[in-house]
């Protein structure tokens, strides 16, 4: 009998808990999200290599002939001023990007308390900062502007701020306060948010861009209490927990469009199976070792290899210089111009695929007929190459030109890049 009752008691018990509104019931939801990469035909890609080779430079802080020769003179204290005062939410879990002029740089509408701002999303930094009506209008010009005022859950970080330089001395800084910030339908409560009032030129000149969401690892945030750093935790260390996998993916096409997606792996967008490769994340990056290179089929030691970076927030293959004298050395006609600021070669040259090692296991392949980055002239007889020389700076970046080719998974549970091929293009 009384073990009847006890069964009795529980099954009640438990119609009792499943009754219960559920507003009352603490459920958890795994979930995953999609951010597209949308290409802008009305302005199509040309006369810019020059400046991609520039804005990779100025963001590592490497120092050399090309950086000296195509520096725009600005200083970041030009527009550092006085702090003065002066939307709608995505909820269906994808995030529509729009980007710049020359497609070399992707942006989404990312929402920080009710007020949306276009934000690259860069695996190579981890700061979210945005322009903030703590700027001047002329430095805001045609930006969008968050005001924390109009937030009703922006709270101040007393004494926190923030500072980014590059290698010309432009950047920006601010100071910081929390808010909730949605992605694609996935919000983080008390996420930190940067607010520039100083920034530099160059960003003043990027229209569309309005800010940046850094994906790289939270040690690297620039966040400090005005005496040592005090790093915030970026918007995906915030999201782990909630998705369905600790990962985020990048997924290019060969014209710039893709799509980028948080926790989940899509197995259907590569082929076989993918190679996964330990990074060094020490350093804050998405960082590992690369001591091979392949010029068609022919695999090449480089003896004196630097390290290398995957970034989604760099358009080039950016190599030691001696690799990519290696390969421009297989193109005819192809010279290293100091004008133009790197690697040309005829329009019509024959490209061979390009391969780079991902640790010790895996060769990451580029087709040669995507390795074209942009015309230098307009009638489209000289081109800038996907592929470049570090000049000795000690670091390789590898951008979107090889994030076209391949399918990249960043496991931040593990710390890990995940490697898959992508069929052929027809």
């Amino acid at each position: 009998m009384a073990t009847l009752r006890l069964v009795f008691f529980v099954t009640l018990l438990a119609a009792i808990v499943l009754a219960a509104p559920a507003s009352q019931r603490r459920t958890i939801q795994k979930r995953s999200f999609k951010v597209p990469r949308s290409l802008n035909r009305n302005h199509p890609r040309g006369l810019n290599g020059a400046d991609a080779m520039r804005k990779v430079f100025m963001k590592y802080n490497f120092k050399g002939g090309f950086i000296s020769a195509f520096k725009n003179g600005e200083k970041f204290d030009d527009f550092r001023v006085a702090a003065q005062n002066g939307s709608a939410s995505n909820s269906s879990g994808t995030v529509a990007a729009n980007p710049e002029d020359n497609a070399a740089l992707f942006l989404s509408p990312v929402d920080i308390g009710g007020q949306t701002l276009n934000l690259d999303f860069d695996s190579g930094s981890s700061d979210l900062w945005v322009f903030s009506t703590d700027l001047p209008q002329r430095a805001i010009g045609q930006h969008t502007a968050f005001d924390a005022s109009k937030s009703a859950n922006f709270k101040v970080m007393q004494g926190a701020q923030f500072s980014i330089s590059y290698g010309d001395g432009s950047g920006a800084a601010g100071t910081v306060g929390t808010d909730t910030v949605t992605i694609g339908g996935v919000s983080v409560q008390n996420q930190a948010v940067e607010l520039a009032n100083a920034v530099s030129q160059s960003f003043v000149q990027d229209t569309n861009t309005d800010g940046l969401v850094g994906l790289a690892f939270s040690q690297l945030n620039t966040v400090n209490d005005g005496q040592q750093k005090t790093p915030q935790k970026t918007f995906f260390d915030n999201v782990m927990g909630d998705l369905d996998m600790p990962v985020f993916t990048a997924d290019l096409d060969p014209d710039g469009t893709g799509v980028y997606e948080f926790g989940k792996i899509d197995a259907t967008k590569f082929q076989g199976e993918m190679a996964w490769i330990p990074v060094n994340a020490s350093s804050g990056f998405w960082q590992f070792a690369s001591t091979k290179f392949a010029v068609g089929d022919q695999v090449m030691d480089n003896p004196t290899a630097s390290d290398a970076i995957a970034d989604t927030g760099t358009s080039l293959l950016l190599v030691d210089q001696a690799v990519a004298e290696a390969y421009y050395s297989q193109v005819q006609g192809a010279q290293n111009n100091a004008q133009v600021g790197g690697f040309i070669y005829p329009c019509d040259a024959q490209l061979p695929d390009m391969s780079v090692a991902i640790g010790d296991t895996y060769m990451a392949k580029i087709p040669g007929n995507q390795i074209t980055f942009a015309a230098v002239d307009q009638a489209n007889t000289t081109c800038f190459g996907g592929v470049q020389g570090n000049q000795g700076a000690g670091l390789q970046i590898f951008g979107d030109t090889m994030f076209k080719a391949q399918f990249v998974a960043f496991n931040g549970g593990n710390q890990s890049l995940g490697f898959g091929e992508k069929p052929p293009v027809a």
